[in-house]
């Protein structure tokens, strides 16, 4: 565990750490102090008792939270994950670092997340879909397509997202309104190239951190944690670009095979078996000794503090690029740097879902959508030049990537949120 000495305080606690993040940036940029303490808490942050009837018969109370960061930009926007360990302090990090992601990537949105205390793999269909409903009643009176959009996130998808969009209809007209919620099915107005997106843009930031270190992808080796639907879009376009998969987890274990392995064929044996686990031509390791593995690039697609100060001077790659939000800790953070390994932060590397939500709510607005192509071409165009900005004010601040990116995204928020004042 990591531990603040001023405010002793851990930092593994992902607020702490947000905190932290923002302490450190407001000092760079020497932010006003009144803007700090706005931009430390969130606007508003809700906690509903979710009772829900089980198959059985018997009733379930489940607990869950909506965080709403800031809105000085644009609408709240962020995911809904359910998942046992959620906690109102992850929700209230994960919406504040929402705020920081739209506003690296240009887009006119606020940062806001969502989650439910819960085991979604002990739980049917029907329970799930009782209780999201129950959910995006308790919430309803929140959220809105001018107000906060909400998405999937750890186990949740495009049909938690349409039952969350037809309770919220039904609730205020009975009409559709597809803007609500991104991250829907096509069929109920999701957008193309939604799935993939976060994947494809964290390949788009690879692709540009390559460059400027230098590295041929044709040559790279690459380490995925966590083969969920970030981590297999992105060990997917990564390949595509010439790269060769070495190590893969999930939740049930580690695989390694120092001569690759076809990510097609990961993702077809993982979707038959639930894990990739036994996959043929591997060898089972550890999640530590996964993180350690030499390689060119390091991708954590899992969950919060995997990278600590504890084994960050082992980590051997020369990139590590964050599908996952929080995967590596402050302490962790300078001594990557300090070891010359560029960390593209998550607050950047897994934007493109974010981008693409922003797409999925516009044409929602406009009711026109969009052919996949123009969709993977905008996000191109906003992911490299998100990753140049942030790319040269880490030479600039003379700083790491996280920093760099917080810092610019923090200007931009701050300049919103004084121009507008504070009123009443």
């Amino acid at each position: 565990m990591t531990i603040d000495n001023k405010n002793n305080q851990s930092v593994d606690n992902p607020y702490q750490m947000a905190l932290k993040q923002l302490e450190q940036t407001a000092k760079i940029i020497n932010l006003d102090p009144g803007i700090h303490k706005i931009l430390s808490k969130p606007k508003r942050v809700l906690t509903v008792s979710l009772p829900v009837k089980m198959d059985d018969g018997s009733v379930e109370v489940f607990t869950g939270f909506r965080s709403q960061h800031n809105d000085a930009r644009g609408p709240f926007k962020g995911g809904i994950r359910y998942h046992p360990q959620v906690t109102v302090e992850e929700v209230m990090a994960l919406s504040m670092w929402m705020t920081w992601k739209c506003a690296i990537v240009g887009i006119p949105l606020g940062g806001g997340k969502g989650g439910i205390i819960c085991d979604p793999k002990k739980m049917s269909k029907t329970e799930l879909e009782r209780l999201t409903r129950r959910y995006a009643y308790a919430i309803s009176d929140i959220i809105g397509p001018y107000t906060d959009i909400p998405a999937p996130d750890v186990y949740t998808g495009g049909q938690e997202m349409a039952w969350i969009m037809d309770t919220y209809s039904t609730l205020k007209g009975n009409y559709g309104e597809p803007g609500v919620i991104t991250g829907k099915p096509i069929a109920v107005g999701g957008s193309l190239g939604r799935n993939e997106a976060t994947g494809r843009g964290l390949s788009f930031t690879v692709r540009e951190a390559s460059k400027r270190k230098n590295i041929s992808m044709n040559e790279a080796t690459v380490v995925v944690q966590g083969f969920g639907n970030a981590g297999q879009f992105a060990a997917q376009l990564v390949e595509e670009q010439g790269a060769k998969i070495i190590a893969v987890s999930d939740t049930q274990g580690a695989i390694i095979n120092k001569n690759g392995f076809s990510v097609n064929e990961l993702i077809k044996f993982k979707k038959e078996n639930k894990t990739i686990k036994g996959f043929p031509s591997s060898t089972e390791t550890s999640n530590e000794e996964l993180l350690t593995t030499e390689c060119t690039i390091l991708i954590p697609a899992a969950l919060e503090n995997q990278i600590t100060g504890e084994n960050a001077s082992r980590i051997r790659t020369k990139i590590v690029a964050e599908a996952a939000n929080g995967p590596t800790t402050p302490e962790a953070d300078q001594i990557l740097y300090d070891n010359d390994i560029l960390v593209i932060p998550d607050v950047l590397a897994n934007s493109g879902g974010v981008t693409v939500s922003y797409f999925e709510w516009l044409q929602n607005l406009r009711r026109e959508y969009w052919t996949e192509r123009e969709v993977n071409d905008r996000l191109d165009e906003i992911m490299t030049r998100a990753f140049g900005e942030v790319y040269d004010a880490h030479i600039s601040y003379n700083t790491n990537m996280r920093t760099a990116s917080i810092a610019l995204a923090v200007k931009r928020v701050a300049e919103a949120t004084q121009l507008r004042g504070i009123w009443p």
